[in-house]
């Protein structure tokens, strides 16, 4: 059996007309797991992506990642013959992800009712920032605006400061794209289970909303809020109630602390040679919580980031150093599980984070990937010629601007 045909979707083919970073990730993760994406593009409107710093070789490394093993065709969907021929092909596809405001694609004619229509076992994913229904489904927004929405942003703060913008994209990442591979897992799932029931394995439509999925990730602190407990900066365990928390180091590094067991905060009293604390460490009132943490802010102060890091190296505790994230991309414990891509690419990006879903099977059905993308409709003639389109057709429609 072949690397390729070993991968788990390596039998489904993907139709991504979607751009920036919620959809593509979510096709990049489908492409580590095997599925053919072709990647629809428009010809006279840039991807940002493509444009992101660093630029190396005229390629940028965002885009590199993101869209790394698919096929780019550059398509004018307001084209009446392009909108034909890709309602025609949609037969050959599983999948379909966009990422319009609710409606476009619909007006475009290639919404959901329309392809289903050709292929009832497709499987239509849309993702947008508030969903396909509600009163700030037509809104535009960036996943800053969809955390201070969901309610994540404010008790995230510290007491009396202004909350600070997140370093990574966790509503377009965790819920745009990791909501809409799930579901899509989860739909194809149940329409081969249901392939030979009276229904024939027939396909659904996907409503992913970045919004709903970042209030989703609210369990713990939504569980609270809905029970009578007001949740808000510093009042829970997790949020800097506790010792659990980050203190800063002599050198201006900092640690983690997240010793909450009663073992590791055992552990933890006798590395700092404070033993007879541990019923302070463990007491719920707030004048023994602020004391320990007075405490453990001494210690760390007095230490260089490299002391603790070889004091703390050598126990099991729940104490970690805040790394960079150029120290991160060289930790040995990422490497051996070859979550680094070092493979240079035409790209000449010496490293991309590997994130490949296949990292979840076996060895033998992992993508290894790469970090480099196809330019804007490199495929572009090779897909029209799988479907029939001759060179000459295909001359005059890029005349008329409806393909690059």
């Amino acid at each position: 059996m072949s690397a390729s045909s070993a991968l788990p979707l390596s039998a489904i083919r993907v139709l991504d007309f979607s751009g920036l970073l919620p959809g593509p990730y979510a096709s990049r993760l489908l492409t580590d797991m095997g599925a053919k994406v072709i990647r629809v593009e428009a010809p006279d409107r840039l991807d940002l992506v493509r444009v992101m710093p660093p630029i190396k070789n005229n390629q940028s490394a965002v885009d590199g990642f993101l869209n790394s093993g698919k096929s780019s065709v550059a398509l004018n969907l307001k084209d009446p013959e392009v909108v034909a021929l890709l309602q025609g092909c949609v037969e050959d596809f599983d999948v379909v992800i966009e990422q319009f405001r609710p409606g476009v694609m619909a007006k475009l004619g290639l919404g959901y009712e329309d392809l289903k229509a050709k292929n009832e076992s497709l499987i239509y994913c849309s993702i947008t920032g508030y969903g396909q229904t509600g009163p700030l489904s037509h809104k535009a927004g960036h996943d800053i605006n969809y955390l201070a929405l969901a309610g994540c942003v404010d008790y995230s703060r510290r007491i009396g400061q202004r909350p600070t913008p997140y370093s990574i994209q966790v509503a377009d990442i965790a819920g745009g794209s990791h909501h809409a591979v799930m579901s899509i897992l989860a739909a194809l799932f149940q329409r081969q289970a249901n392939a030979v029931a009276p229904n024939k394995g027939l396909g659904q439509y996907l409503d992913i909303s970045m919004s709903d999925a970042a209030l989703s990730l609210n369990v713990m602190s939504s569980a609270a809020s809905l029970n009578g407990e007001q949740v808000s900066p510093q009042s829970q365990i997790l949020q800097g109630k506790s010792y659990y928390d980050f203190y800063e180091t002599k050198d201006g590094r900092f640690f983690s602390v997240g010793s909450l067991e009663p073992k590791f905060i055992t552990g933890l009293c006798l590395v700092i040679g404070k033993p007879n604390l541990v019923p302070v460490a463990v007491s719920q009132r707030q004048e023994d919580i602020e004391q320990f943490k007075e405490i453990l802010e001494s210690f760390f102060i007095e230490r260089a980031f490299s002391e603790l890091v070889a004091l703390f190296s050598a126990t099991d505790l729940c104490v970690e150093p805040v790394l960079t994230l150029d120290e991160a991309l060289e930790l040995p414990h990422f490497k051996e599980r070859n979550m680094i891509l070092t493979g240079l690419s035409r790209s000449d990006v010496k490293s991309a984070l590997g994130f490949n879903s296949g990292r979840a099977f076996s060895s033998n059905t992992c993508s290894t990937g790469t970090s480099a993308s196809e330019s804007c409709g490199e495929s572009t003639d090779k897909f029209l010629n799988n479907l029939g389109v001759d060179d000459d057709s295909i001359k005059m429609m890029r005349f008329r601007r409806a393909i690059k």
